[in-house]
């Protein structure tokens, strides 16, 4: 999706994207025509806002809380591959 949509969907302002982008709390995909965002990215958005609005994380609070949960996937992501691995391997 496009900026526009992207702002749209997550319900954040122009300025505060640019800010999460350059604090690398969100990583859209660049294109040619400009940034493109997923759906993940409008969920870590709308997440990024509950942390600030709803529970009062500031931003290192979030920064912590965002690194715990890219690792957490990062290590969901490497354990599927070696359950996947054992798998092919049984079937040798």
């Amino acid at each position: 999706m496009t900026k526009q949509e992207f702002l749209a969907s997550s319900g954040i302002h122009v300025r505060t994207l640019d800010l999460w982008i350059e604090q690398e709390w969100l990583a859209p995909e660049q294109t040619p025509e400009g940034a493109r965002f997923s759906d993940i990215d409008v969920a870590r958005a709308r997440f990024i806002r509950d942390l600030r609005d709803d529970i009062g994380a500031n931003d290192e609070g979030i920064d912590v809380i965002l690194h715990l949960l890219d690792q957490l996937h990062g290590l969901r992501r490497t354990l599927a591959e070696l359950r996947d691995d054992m798998k092919s391997r049984q079937g040798d």
